[in-house]
């Protein structure tokens, strides 16, 4: 997996490509707990070169969930592919996230 960010203030864009699985759990937390010690509050998740995401990358997105939310955050998707939408409907997980098209549309509902 890569992992790439971009912070606008309390909010951090960070864009995941390739597969987050149990083999990447360790360096996705680590840069989701760097963000948020760094004083991000809100996440936006760009997943549109996600291409894989298995149970231990959902517990992961709950995690996060989680975190930003005890400094009174939120977490916003975007653009997960087609697999990785599948996936969240069949854990029924599409109804604990809030999923957008855009970045832009993304960062709006955070205001």
């Amino acid at each position: 997996m890569k992992l790439s960010y971009e912070d606008h203030n309390t909010v951090t864009v960070l864009t995941m490509s390739g597969e987050l699985t149990a083999d990447q759990s360790d360096a996705f937390r680590r840069a989701c707990q760097e963000r948020l010690n760094a004083g991000i509050r809100d996440v936006v998740l760009d997943m549109e070169y996600l291409t894989l995401i298995d149970s231990a990358g959902l517990e992961l997105l709950l995690w996060l969930v989680d975190e930003v939310a005890d400094r009174n955050g939120q977490v916003r998707l975007v653009n997960p592919d087609e697999t990785v939408r599948k996936i969240f409907q069949l854990t029924r997980l599409d109804k604990r996230f809030n999923v957008h098209t855009s970045i832009e549309s993304a960062a709006k509902s955070l205001r």
